[in-house]
C-alpha cells in the first residue's frame, strides 16, 4: 500500500509543480509531504514542522486532496502530522578563513582609524547570518535573490552594475552581505569593497581633509568588486557624487563589477546628475517588491528553526498578518515575543503576543462588514467569494460558505434575508447554516479554532 502511495504522490505532486512553479514557497511547503498510510479513507500526510502542516492544511489541503482523488477516489479526507525525526542538516558550506580573507574584504568605519582597511575585524562589516541560505526566497523577491545569486557566482556577466532598490527592510543589505560572503567562497582571489554610503562620504571628506586623494582614488579603483549599499546618500553631494561618478567609470571601463542598492528606482532619485543616472541604469535594475503573507510566514519558520524555538502557528499567523510593512519589523516583533518569554518565563500564545505587541499594533475593533467576511473566509480555505456564492455542494465549498453565513450573523447587523442577498440564497437556507455550525461547534475542536481565528482576524485591524 506504501508503495501505491507513493507512486500516486509521485503524480500528484507533479502536478502541484506545474501548478505551483511561480510560488516557490508554497512549492516548497507541498512538496515536503510524506504519506504514511491511507486508513478507513483517510489518506495520512506528515509536514516538516508544525507551522507548515497549519499553512497547507489552512491552503492547499483541499486542492491536495481534489488532486489525489483523481489517483485514489477512495480517500475522502486528509490528516495531517509533523514528522518526529529532526530535520536534515544543512549542507555544509566551504569553511571562511577569516584571517585569510580580511584583506580581501576591506571595511570601511563611519570614522576610519589611522590603520589600513585589512587590520579592521571582518565580523564588523559582514553579517555572518547574512547568507544566501538564510535568505527567504518567495514571489516578491525571487527576482533579485536569483540575480544577486548569479552577480555572484559569475565572474563574467552581462549586466553591471546590479541595482537593488526597494522600501526599507526588505531584504537588500542582506542581500548585499550574501553576495560578498558567495563571492568570497567561489573567488577567493578577487578583492571586494563593500561599505555604506555613508562611510564612503566620511572616507572622501577625510582624504579631502587630510590630503591624500590619490590615495582614496587608488583604494576604491583598485579593487575587483565594488560595493555601497543605500547609495542614494551620496547624492545631493556634488563632489561625492563626482568622484563616485570617476570611481564608477573607472571599475566599469577595467571590467570590474559594481553592486549598488538604494531605497527607490534610479529615476526617482533626487539630486543625482543625469549622466550617472544613465550609467546606473543602463546595468540590471531590480525591484524588490513588498512582502507577501506567504513570505512573511516562511520567514518567521525560518527564524523559530534558527532559534530551535516551539511557538503556536496561530501566533506567527497573527504577526504575518499584522505586520506587514517590512520584514526587520516582523523579525524584531518576533525577538521580542521570545525574549520576554526567557525572561519572564511566560508561555508564548495570541493572548501574551497580543497584550506584548500593543503598543507597536496600535489594535482597535472595527466594523465589520459581510465582503469582508466572504472574503476573509475564501482565503483562509483556499476558495474564491464565487466559490461561496455558487451552487456547489462539495463538502470543502459547502462548510465555509456555511461559516460565512454563521459569521455574518454574528458580527454583522443584517437580518436573515438580507444575509441571504448577498449570497444568492434564501432566508431559510442561512437559517439551516447557523444551526448546522451552532451543532459542529459543540463536537469539532479545530472548526472552533477556525471560527476564533476568523472572529479575531476580522476584528482587528492595525492602524497604520
Amino acid at each position: 500500500m506504501t508503495d501505491t502511495l507513493f507512486k500516486q504522490w509521485d503524480t500528484v505532486r507533479g502536478q502541484l509543480q506545474q501548478e505551483l512553479s511561480g510560488n516557490q514557497l508554497a512549492l516548497r511547503w507541498v512538496t515536503n509531504l510524506v504519506p504514511t498510510g491511507l486508513e478507513n479513507h483517510q489518506l495520512h500526510l506528515l509536514a516538516p514542522s508544525p507551522c507548515i502542516q497549519e499553512v497547507v492544511r489552512k491552503n492547499y489541503a483541499h486542492h491536495i486532496l481534489t488532486l489525489w482523488q483523481g489517483q485514489n477516489p477512495a480517500i475522502t479526507e486528509l490528516k495531517f502530522g509533523v514528522k518526529k525525526q529532526p530535520p536534515p542538516a544543512k549542507p555544509s558550506k566551504p569553511a571562511i578563513n577569516a584571517a585569510a580573507i580580511i584583506s580581501r574584504i576591506r571595511g570601511l568605519p563611519v570614522e576610519p582609524k589611522v590603520v589600513e582597511p585589512e587590520s579592521e575585524p571582518l565580523s564588523s562589516f559582514l553579517d555572518p547570518a547574512h547568507t544566501f541560505d538564510s535568505f527567504v526566497v518567495g514571489k516578491p523577491n525571487e527576482f533579485a535573490y536569483a540575480a544577486a545569486k548569479r552577480f555572484a557566482e559569475e565572474m563574467q556577466t552581462s549586466f553591471n552594475p546590479l541595482y537593488l532598490h526597494g522600501s526599507v527592510g526588505l531584504g537588500k543589505t542582506h542581500l548585499m552581505h550574501a553576495i560578498a560572503w558567495r563571492i568570497q567562497e567561489l573567488h577567493p582571489g578577487k578583492s571586494v569593497l563593500y561599505l555604506s554610503a555613508e562611510q564612503f562620504f566620511h572616507r572622501f571628506v577625510k582624504s579631502l581633509r587630510s590630503g591624500t586623494s590619490s590615495d582614496f582614488r587608488d583604494l576604491f579603483r583598485s579593487v575587483d568588486i565594488l560595493m555601497i549599499d543605500d547609495i542614494q546618500f551620496i547624492f545631493g553631494k556634488k563632489a561625492t557624487q563626482e568622484e563616485f561618478l570617476h570611481t564608477f567609470n573607472a571599475l566599469v571601463s577595467k571590467g570590474k563589477k559594481i553592486i549598488l542598492s538604494a531605497d527607490s528606482a534610479p529615476s526617482n532619485l533626487q539630486g543625482i546628475e543625469e549622466r550617472l543616472k544613465t550609467r546606473i541604469s543602463q546595468g540590471l535594475v531590480v525591484d524588490i517588491h513588498p512582502t507577501s503573507y506567504e513570505l512573511r510566514i516562511g520567514i518567521l519558520e525560518e527564524k523559530v528553526a534558527q532559534k530551535k524555538l516551539s511557538i503556536p502557528f496561530e501566533v506567527l499567523d497573527y504577526l504575518a498578518r499584522k505586520i506587514t510593512s517590512n520584514v526587520r519589523e516582523l523579525e524584531g516583533a518576533l525577538n521580542r515575543i521570545v525574549a520576554h518569554s526567557q525572561l519572564i518565563g511566560s508561555t508564548i500564545n495570541i493572548e501574551m503576543v497580543k497584550r506584548l505587541l500593543k503598543d507597536v499594533l496600535h489594535i482597535r475593533e472595527r466594523a465589520v462588514h459581510i465582503t469582508d467576511i466572504q472574503k476573509t473566509i475564501a482565503e483562509f480555505y483556499g476558495l474564491t467569494v464565487s466559490d461561496l456564492k455558487s451552487t456547489r455542494r462539495e463538502r470543502r465549498i459547502a462548510r465555509p460558505r456555511q461559516l460565512a453565513m454563521y459569521l455574518a450573523k454574528r458580527l454583522t447587523t443584517l437580518s436573515l434575508p438580507d444575509i441571504a442577498l448577498h449570497f444568492g440564497k434564501d432566508h431559510t437556507t442561512i437559517m439551516h447554516a447557523i444551526k448546522q455550525i451552532d451543532c459542529l461547534l459543540q463536537s469539532d475542536d479545530q472548526l472552533g479554532k477556525d471560527t476564533q481565528t476568523l472572529i479575531t482576524r476580522l476584528k482587528e485591524e492595525t492602524n497604520d
